[in-house]
């Protein structure tokens, strides 16, 4: 090439860039820009409670945020938008055309050696392996303890497509294993491969573990069933051989009313329990706040026919009085309940833990421990742990175009029970039902009275403090997972003269004395999103803990003293099953399967502040 055709080359790279760059300032703006600024931005632009960031949300394939806008959590927000503009709005963030889904990839389909198997039974019933839920794991029906988990190895992992968190606690049984995700699929694969037998589409993602009826090993008539409930309400039955929908029921008409407890399941009843996500609908002033109450139902697990329905708070809420700006308040609403329940089939009753209040006034049910008789829904006691918490999204306050109008006048402290409580028989023979509580505490409570028996201050506490999702018991020790991260606009635990203390803590069952603690170590350094704190539910197994924390690392502690067993980062890529490469993140939500001499791991966490990822990734023994 000689320099005039040089020169002419460059001059001709120069006007096409220009014609280019041009061509791109004059090009319109995306429809669905104006209609998210308007609609949404207000939230998902800001560090604002429970709300997943742009870059989070965009990670969801279109379908997946129409999905949401049209049928799922955000149908309400979405109300006002039409059709066409709530397609723009998920091609907007999705930075791709409904048109151009393509279906994701798939494990590849088991063959008939790897269909279900009657000799295999399931290990565990559910959320807490046993009625109690303790989430103690025998070595038995585990095959872990802590003179083996040194020796485990990543076995195979799976991608969990559309999706920036993983929090669907697996379940076992017939070779299998069943899960949900954010997607709203339902996945059964083979528990030693990862072969897909079958998969369900739920109208809305599956947030609860999920629960099998149990059989006796080598039963070939056995015909069991899945339970789970979505974000919608939604109570599901599905056949666990062949994936095909046996009943689907609604748990609660209320607008928000969600599934986030894994229900439970016994003589042939399927209990659930009922929270609501109307806590942040209270951040629009003009939002009548508030009329949703927590609820536990029984379903007939055959049918789905409601057996009884119950209430944390006896009676609907009723005007209370007006905000500043004029909008009624309605209360006393809320107490929530986000855990799965606990069966007590010595005494007939079931326990529960609500959350916080939405209005004023506080009543008496909110941040509690409830017995519920099991056959006829009757509420036996109330245990109140901490009184007069109302509050709802609006006392987070200066976000653009966001009043605090609907904010309770007692403000907090948002102190729920979010973690199921606990069954404990103690040496002595006598029982203590345990809770865990975001205040920090951990509490015992008589399970004839609802008298409290002792209570421990544990960690700082705050709204993204203490207890999150789960404790553990094995035995008279109970393990405690505490998070203790702020979160912008939290007063309470920022004031607090409490220091923070996130990481595992092990607790005498009988009088609540602190037995050990195993202090999270801060490895975030750089890391964007980062926290150290434990949200997910722990697992017991012999001899140890196994426990997920928000920095990406799984650690399991010693049963003696605390003592560091073994430790995995899963801030990294893993290739799977179906050919998709699965990215690990932050623990949060149910907590991991034990079963067979495998360990079932659900890594990511996108909401809030926190490190997204959609890897299931399965460990087994060298």
């Amino acid at each position: 090439m000689n320099l005039l055709t040089q020169v002419l080359s460059v001059f001709l790279i120069i006007f096409l860039t220009a014609q280019q760059s041009s061509a791109e300032a004059v090009e319109p703006p995306h429809p669905g820009a104006a209609l998210y600024e308007a609609n949404c931005a207000g939230c998902h632009d800001q560090a604002f409670y429970k709300a997943p960031s742009r870059s989070m949300i965009g990670r969801l394939g279109p379908d997946s945020i129409l999905r949401v806008l049209s049928e799922g959590s955000m149908k309400s927000q979405a109300a006002g938008i039409d059709v066409a503009g709530r397609r723009d709005i998920a091609e907007f963030l999705s930075r791709r055309l409904l048109s151009d889904i393509e279906a994701p990839a798939m494990p590849p389909q088991c063959d008939e050696a790897h269909s279900f198997d009657p000799d295999l039974a399931p290990v565990s019933r559910g959320w807490g392996v046993d009625l109690e839920n303790s989430r103690f794991q025998p070595l038995a029906a585990g095959g872990l303890s802590s003179t083996n988990v040194g020796d485990l190895e990543v076995k195979w992992s799976f991608a969990y497509p559309n999706a920036f968190q993983a929090r669907s606690q697996p379940i076992y049984g017939g070779g299998a294993i069943y899960v949900g995700s954010q997607d709203g699929t339902v996945w059964a694969l083979d528990a030693k491969t990862g072969c897909l037998r079958w998969s369900y589409q739920a109208k809305a993602e599956v947030r609860t573990g999920i629960v099998i009826t149990p059989w006796d090993a080598g039963d070939t008539d056995a015909n069991p069933s899945i339970f789970f409930g979505d974000i919608l309400a939604n109570v599901y039955s599905v056949d666990a051989k062949t994936g095909n929908l046996r009943w689907r029921v609604k748990a609660d008409d209320h607008r928000d009313a969600t599934l986030t407890g894994t229900p439970s399941y016994f003589n042939e009843r399927l209990y659930v329990s009922v929270s609501s996500l109307e806590t942040i609908a209270a951040a629009n002033p003009d939002y009548e706040c508030c009329t949703f109450r927590g609820a536990v139902l029984a379903l007939d697990a055959t049918t789905g026919a409601t057996i009884w329905k119950s209430h944390s708070i006896d009676k609907p809420a009723a005007p209370a009085g007006k905000t500043e700006v004029g909008t009624t308040i309605m209360a006393p609403s809320g107490a929530p309940i986000w855990s799965s329940p606990t069966i007590d089939e010595q005494r007939g009753q079931l326990y529960v833990g609500t959350g916080q209040n939405y209005s004023s006034p506080a009543d008496g049910n909110s941040d509690s421990i409830i017995a519920f008789d099991l056959k006829s829904g009757r509420k036996n006691w109330v245990s109140q742990q901490t009184g007069r918490d109302a509050w709802n999204v609006a006392c987070f306050v200066g976000f653009p175009g966001l009043s605090n109008a609907n904010c309770p006048e007692e403000n907090g402290p948002d102190t729920d029970f979010g973690s199921h409580a606990i069954l404990v028989h103690l040496a002595s023979d006598k029982d203590v039902v345990v809770g865990g509580q975001k205040s920090g505490d951990v509490v015992g409570v008589d399970p004839d009275t609802g008298t409290t028996l002792w209570k421990t201050r544990v960690g700082r506490g705050g709204v993204q403090g203490g207890v999150h999702f789960g404790i553990a018991a094995h035995a008279d020790v109970v393990y405690v997972p505490i998070n203790d991260t702020l979160f912008g606009g939290d007063e309470v635990s920022s004031k607090s003269t409490q220091p923070a203390r996130p990481g595992v803590h092990a607790v005498n069952a009988e009088n609540g004395d602190l037995l050990w603690s195993a202090p999270a170590a801060n490895v975030c350094g750089e890391t964007p999103r980062c926290e150290t704190g434990v949200s997910q539910a722990i697992t017991a197994i012999p001899g140890a803990v196994i426990a997920g924390f928000l920095d990406g690392r799984m650690r399991i502690y010693s049963r003696e003293n605390g003592s560091l067993i073994w430790e995995y980062n899963f801030l990294r890529d893993f290739q799977t099953v179906s050919g998709a490469v699965a990215r690990g993140g932050a623990f949060s939500g149910g907590g991991v399967l034990v079963a067979d001499g495998m360990l079932y791991v659900n890594s990511g966490y996108g909401f809030n502040r926190y490190i997204p990822g959609n890897a299931l990734v399965v460990f087994g023994l060298k």
